[in-house]
C-alpha cells in the first residue's frame, strides 16, 4: 500500500564515496560494487590514505544505499590509549557500546544484548537494501531475525546466504563503509576488529539471502592500546600490563542480492534453523520466492465501441463512465485512439479481491500494481487485457484471444446493439458505422461471437450499455445471442439484472455474489468450463451490473496450471524442454541492472527484458535459458511477412504474394536440415522476474509477467563482441531437458507445420494461397502446401498434382485416411522459422477472406512440425 515505505521506480544509484566526481561520472551508471571489485583485492592491495587522495568523505546520506558505520561489533570496542585519528580518545563514548562500562576492555556483553543488536543492524541493512530497490513489498508481514552463532564456531566457514527474502529481487545492494563517522571522518579499526565487523556483516547479510563483498581497504592511522599480558599471582600481584601498536583500517564492503541459492539447498549457516522468520500471525512456515495468490488472466473482446475500454476503466479505477468515455481514458495508449475513440493497443489491468474486497485505484493508498499485490495475498489477482474491436486491428483482436493464453474471454456486446435505441450520445456503432456500405450487410456481434465459439476458451459474456438500450432492444440483443450460443451446444446462464445503481463500490454486494455463485454452480459440478457461459448485463454509466462482474471475477473457477505434456504425450514428443516461456513483447533493461546479474564477464552484455507466458516449468534468478529461434543470416529476414506495427488499409484484402525468388530462397533455407544451421539459439541467464510487474524469484507455469535476461554473444574473430541480435515477439525462452543436455540436442524450429482441423470451412482452403497463422505469439506468414480432407475431392486433387520441396506424403500416410469430419493442412512458413509446440491451438485466417468483418477464420490442432 501506498506509504512513507513506497520508494521511488528510479532509486538512487549506489556509488561509492570514495569516487570523486571526475571518477564518477567515467565509470557510469553501474554499481560502485562491481567496478571496485575488479580493481581492489583487499587481501594483497591494501591502500594507504595518501595514495587515495581522500581526507574526509562526505556526510552520510540520510536516505540512499550507503550506510556509515564506526564498528560493527557486538562487544563493546578496544579503548585506545593513543591515536592519529578523531573519535578515538579513551573517554570517548563510542558507537555501538552497550552493557555497563567497566574497568577492563575484556568485559563483553550477554548473549541477549548480542542478539538485539544483531538484529537491529540486520533491519538497518534491509532498510539500505531496500532504497536501491525500484520496488518491493511494503508492507509485508515477516520479519527476518538472524541467529547468532556459537562463539565456538568459525564464521568464514558457516556463513551461506539463505533463500533471498521477497522484496529484495530487484535491489542493486548497499555499500558500508565500516570506520566512518556520520559525518564521514576516517576513524578506523584494528585489523582484528576488522575482520570480526566483517563476519558481523556477513551474518547480517546471508540472514537476507545477501552476500558480501569487500572492495576497498584503506589504512588511516596508527593507534597503541594498554593490553593485559597475564597474571603472576591471583592474590598478591596486579596483573602484567604490554603496550600494542597497530593500524586502523576503513573499508569498504558491497551487500548485494544472492542469486546463486536454490531452494533445495542449505539455508544460511547450513541449516534450516539458522535463521528464525516470524509472522505476525505466529505462524512459522516461510514465504516461497514466487506469487501464491491465485492468478485469473482474462481478454476482453468484441465489436468496436461495444463499451470494452469504458467497462474495463469502471472496474480498475472504479469512477462511473460520463457517457463520453471518461472512465476510458486511463488506457489509451495512443492519440490517434483519444481522437477515434477506437482502441489499436492491448491494454492490461489488474484487479485484486480478498474477502469480498476490491482492490483497484479507488483505493488512496494503491499508486501500483504493487501495492494490488499486497493487498491481494491468498486472495485472487485477475490480469484483465482490453483488446481492439475495429476489423482494422485484427491483429490486436487475435493476439488478445490467442497470445496471452487467456484463461477465460469475456465478450462485450452493448445492449443497444439491435432495436430501437436512445439514440445518445455513446451509442453503439453499427457495421455500416465501422465498415461503410461495405458492411451493410455484416454482423460484427456475430462474427466476434462465432470467433469466441471456436477458440474453444472458457467465455462469459457482459451486455453493456444498460443505460442506452430501450426494452424492446434488449430483448433482441439477448435473444440473439443466446441463439447462438446453443447453436453450439453450450448452455446460457442469465444473470438477472441487478440495476441497483453503485457509485462508490469498494465491496461487492452480497446479492450480487449469490447471483454469481448460483449460476456457476454447473460449471464446478459439470467440471467442463466450456458448457455454461455466464451472461451479465451492465451500465458503466450507473453503476449497474458492475458489482455483478466483480463478483464473476472474483469467482471464476481457474484452470490447472499446465504441464509440458498437456497437449502430447512424452512418447510422442521426447525432445519437449523443461521450462518453455513464449515471448510476446521486448524492452530495453538499465544498464544498471544488468550488474545484478548471475554472470559478471568485465564485459557489458547484451540485455533485454522480454513478456510473456510462461506456458510450463518454472523459471528463476539465475536460470541459464536458452533464446530463439534467430534468423541464420546476418541481418533480420522479414521475408514477405507484413510489419506489426502497420495495418493495411484494406481490411479486406490479403497480403501481397511473394516472387517467385523470394519463394526459391525460402524453399532453399526450408531444405536445410535444423541441426545445421549455426547462430539460431543462443544462451542467457535470467538476471530478473517479474509477475505482473511484482520482482519475484521465481515464475511457475500459467503466469504471466517479464524476465530480464542477458544474452552470451560470442566474440567475433577480431575479439569485439558480435552484433546483439533481435529479439522479436513469436520467439521462445527454455530451459533444454535433461536428455537434450546429454545428448547435446538443441530445439528445433519448424519451417512448416501439419494442422488438423475440425471445422468443414477448412477444406475449402486453396492450395497456394497465402494465409496468416497465430499459434501462441506466433505470427506468420504461411502458403497452404497441402490440403487432404477425409474424402477425395477437387481441393484434394490439386494438392496432388502440386510438385513442392515440401511433399512428405507417403503412400502410407494417405492409406491412413483421417476421420471425413477432419481436415489436415500442411503451412509452409514464409519468413522465420518458428518454434512450435505439437499440440499447440493454431488458428488460420485467410487474407482474401470473403466475411468483410476480417474475422473468418478456423480454428485446429498443430499435429505435425516440419525441421
Amino acid at each position: 500500500m501506498a506509504s512513507i515505505f513506497t520508494y521511488d521506480p528510479n532509486p538512487p544509484r549506489v556509488s561509492s564515496p570514495w569516487l570523486n566526481p571526475i571518477d564518477d561520472a567515467e565509470e557510469g551508471s553501474k554499481p560502485a560494487g562491481r567496478r571496485s571489485s575488479t580493481t581492489v583485492n583487499a587481501a594483497t592491495q591494501p591502500a594507504l590514505l595518501s595514495e587515495t587522495g581522500v581526507t574526509k568523505l562526505e556526510a552520510e546520506p540520510q536516505e540512499g544505499p550507503t550506510e556509515y558505520k564506526l564498528h560493527l561489533l557486538l562487544r563493546q570496542r578496544r579503548k585506545y590509549s593513543s591515536s592519529s585519528t578523531a573519535f578515538s580518545k579513551p573517554k570517548q563514548r563510542l558507537e555501538g557500546q552497550t552493557g555497563s562500562r567497566r574497568s577492563t576492555s575484556a568485559q563483553s556483553p550477554s548473549t541477549h544484548n548480542r542478539q538485539a543488536r544483531l538484529e537491529q543492524l540486520t533491519t538497518q541493512l534491509l532498510w539500505r537494501l531496500q532504497q536501491s530497490s525500484p520496488y518491493h513489498a511494503s508492507s509485508s508481514n515477516e520479519m527476518v531475525i538472524p541467529v547468532l552463532p556459537d562463539n565456538s564456531v568459525d564464521l568464514d566457514t558457516v556463513v551461506r546466504p539463505a533463500a533471498l527474502i521477497p522484496g529484495l529481487e530487484e535491489s542493486r545492494g548497499a555499500l558500508y563503509e565500516i570506520g566512518v563517522a556520520d559525518d564521514g571522518t576516517l576513524v578506523g579499526l584494528t585489523m582484528d576488529e576488522m575482520d570480526e565487523s566483517i563476519r558481523n556483516l556477513g551474518v547480517m547479510a546471508a540472514s537476507l539471502g545477501c552476500k558480501v563483498e569487500v572492495l576497498r581497504m584503506v589504512i588511516v592511522g596508527d593507534c597503541e592500546w594498554v593490553e593485559a599480558a597475564g597474571l603472576v599471582d591471583n592474590l598478591t600481584r596486579a596483573p602484567e600490563q604490554a603496550i600494542r601498536k597497530g593500524k586502523l583500517w576503513v573499508a569498504e564492503a558491497f551487500v548485494s542480492p544472492d542469486f546463486g541459492h536454490r531452494e533445495n539447498s542449505p539455508g544460511f549457516g547450513g541449516s534450516e534453523s539458522s535463521t528464525r522468520r516470524v509472522r505476525s500471525n505466529q505462524s512459522s512456515a516461510p514465504r516461497v520466492p514466487a506469487s501464491t495468490t491465485d492468478q485469473l488472466r482474462i481478454t476482453l473482446t468484441g465489436p468496436t465501441t461495444s463499451g470494452k475500454s469504458t467497462l474495463l476503466g469502471t472496474l480498475s479505477t472504479g469512477t462511473l463512465d460520463n457517457g463520453r468515455g471518461k472512465s476510458r481514458l486511463s488506457l489509451l495508449r495512443h492519440r490517434h485512439e483519444v481522437a477515434s475513440g477506437m482502441t489499436s493497443a492491448m491494454s492490461p489491468e489488474l484487479v485484486g479481491y480478498k474477502d469480498g474486497s476490491i482492490f483497484n485505484y479507488t483505493d488512496g493508498n494503491i499508486e501500483s500494481w504493487i501495492d494490488i499485490h499486497d493487498r491481494s495475498q491468498s486472495g485472487r489477482l485477475v490480469f484483465v487485457a482490453d483488446s481492439a474491436g475495429h476489423p482494422r486491428y485484427r491483429r490486436t483482436i487475435l493476439r488478445g484471444l490467442v497470445g496471452w493464453s487467456p484463461q477465460w474471454t469475456v465478450l462485450c456486446i452493448g445492449a443497444d446493439q439491435f432495436g430501437t435505441t436512445s439514440g445518445g450520445v455513446g451509442a453503439t456503432s453499427s457495421a455500416v458505422d465501422v465498415l461503410g456500405s461495405a458492411g451493410a450487410a455484416i454482423d460484427l456481434v456475430q462474427a466476434h461471437l462465432n470467433l469466441c465459439l471456436k477458440m474453444e476458451v472458457p467465455l462469459a459474456i457482459a451486455i453493456t450499455k444498460l443505460d442506452l438500450a430501450s426494452g424492446i432492444g434488449l430483448k433482441q440483443t439477448v435473444s440473439k445471442v443466446l441463439t447462438a450460443i446453443k447453436s453450439k451446444g453450450r448452455t446460457p446462464k442469465l444473470i438477472p439484472p441487478n440495476q441497483k445503481s453503485h457509485y462508490d463500490l469498494a465491496e461487492i454486494p452480497r446479492e450480487d455474489v449469490l447471483a454469481i455463485d448460483k449460476c456457476l454452480d454447473g460449471v464446478f459440478d459439470l467440471g467442463y468450463l466450456l458448457q455454461v457461459v455466464p451472461i451479465v448485463i451492465t451500465s458503466a454509466v450507473n453503476g449497474s451490473g458492475i458489482g455483478q462482474i466483480h463478483a464473476l471475477f472474483q469467482r471464476l473457477p481457474i484452470p490447472p496450471a499446465p504441464t509440458a505434456h498437456d497437449y502430447v504425450g512424452m512418447a510422442l514428443n521426447p525432445e519437449q524442454p523443461t521450462s518453455l516461456f513464449h515471448i510476446d513483447d521486448t524492452f530495453n533493461l538499465a544498464g544498471s541492472q544488468v550488474a545484478l546479474g548471475p554472470r559478471n564477464t568485465g564485459r557489458d552484455e547484451p540485455s533485454i527484458v522480454i513478456s510473456g507466458y510462461l506456458r510450463f516449468g518454472k523459471l528463476s534468478v539465475g536460470d541459464a535459458v536458452v533464446v530463439g529461434p534467430f534468423p541464420a543470416e546476418d541481418e533480420d529476414a522479414q521475408g514477405s511477412a507484413p510489419d506489426p506495427g502497420q495495418s493495411s488499409p484494406s481490411h479486406g484484402l490479403s497480403i501481397s504474394h511473394p516472387a517467385s525468388a523470394e519463394l526459391y530462397r525460402v524453399a532453399l533455407r526450408n531444405a536445410v536440415s535444423a541441426s545445421t544451421i549455426k547462430g539460431e539459439w543462443h544462451n542467457a541467464d535470467v538476471i530478473s522476474v517479474r509477475n505482473l510487474r511484482l520482482p519475484v524469484h521465481t515464475l511457475e507455469a500459467g503466469q504471466v509477467g517479464s524476465l530480464g535476461i542477458q544474452l552470451d554473444i560470442p566474440e567475433g574473430p577480431d575479439g569485439t563482441p558480435a552484433v546483439m541480435p533481435r529479439v522479436r515477439r513469436g520467439m521462445v525462452a527454455a530451459i533444454p531437458s535433461s536428455h537434450m543436455a546429454k545428448t547435446g540436442l538443441s530445439l528445433q524450429a519448424a519451417s512448416g507445420l501439419t494442422a488438423s482441423f475440425k471445422d468443414s470451412s477448412a477444406a475449402n482452403l486453396v492450395v497456394g494461397s497465402l494465409v496468416n497463422i497465430y499459434v501462441v505469439a506466433v505470427r506468420a506468414a504461411a502458403r497452404v502446401v497441402h490440403v487432404m480432407p477425409g474424402r477425395q475431392d477437387s481441393g484434394t486433387m490439386a494438392a496432388e498434382d502440386v510438385e513442392d520441396v515440401f511433399d512428405l506424403e507417403t503412400d502410407a500416410s494417405r492409406a491412413n485416411t483421417p476421420p471425413s469430419n477432419t481436415t489436415e493442412v500442411l503451412l509452409d512458413l514464409l519468413s522465420n522459422r518458428e518454434w512450435i509446440e505439437l499440440g499447440s491451438k493454431i488458428v488460420v485466417l485467410e487474407g482474401g477472406s470473403k466475411d468483410k468483418s476480417g474475422l473468418e477464420s478456423v480454428v485446429g490442432t498443430v499435429v505435425e512440425v516440419v525441421d
